[in-house]
């Protein structure tokens, strides 16, 4: 009565097998992905910092030919680094220091993680200049630290800013004490 009898019966279950069609929309679709992801791989190792700089990353340094009073400057990611090996009247000087008058207060503690050795970054917080003060014979401001000659920013011994147009004092970069005598940097 609803089919003819020829014909057979008719069925209601959707065909399941696969085809051609659907054979080639996935292979177009797999190459696509593939495609893309070729193409985007030199954008994203793009951001990878580059060998060169990854090397430099940290830097480790022989502190032992270093005598006290001393001032010595290394390179670390480009920039100029400040190692000072402080006196015995340098410590005892810091121990009476007016914190009150600094212009970007910062305690002796957080600035030294030895009270005989001062590490900063030897950049001018002003416009980046490098200050004078680690060669023998430099002008060093009346604090006995860093004078940058190009606006008159004057630091102090520990590389705190005494007097502006710096807003800010030396960075001190992540180190290290690998032993008594080796720091790492970075």
């Amino acid at each position: 009565m609803f089919g003819d009898p020829m014909m057979g019966e008719l069925s209601t279950a959707p065909d399941t097998t696969p085809t051609r069609r659907d054979f080639l929309y996935l292979t177009t679709g797999f190459t696509g992905a593939v495609g893309a992801g070729f193409s985007l791989w030199p954008l994203v190792a793009s951001f990878q910092p580059s060998a060169d700089t990854v090397a430099l990353a940290s830097a480790e340094f022989d502190l032992a030919p270093i005598e006290p009073g001393q001032r010595i400057t290394v390179q670390w990611r480009g920039q100029p680094v400040f190692i000072v090996r402080r006196t015995p009247e340098q410590i005892a000087r810091d121990q009476n220091d007016d914190a009150a008058a600094l212009l970007d207060p910062e305690p002796v503690a957080r600035r030294l993680q030895r009270p005989d050795w001062l590490i900063v970054v030897g950049v001018c917080t002003h416009l980046g200049c490098i200050p004078l003060g680690q060669k023998t014979g430099d002008p060093r401001g009346e604090y006995g630290g860093w004078f940058c000659p190009c606006h008159g920013s004057v630091y102090d011994a520990l590389g705190r800013v005494r007097r502006r147009p710096a807003p800010k004092n030396l960075i001190v970069p992540p180190y290290t004490f690998l032993t008594p005598d080796r720091v790492r940097i970075g």
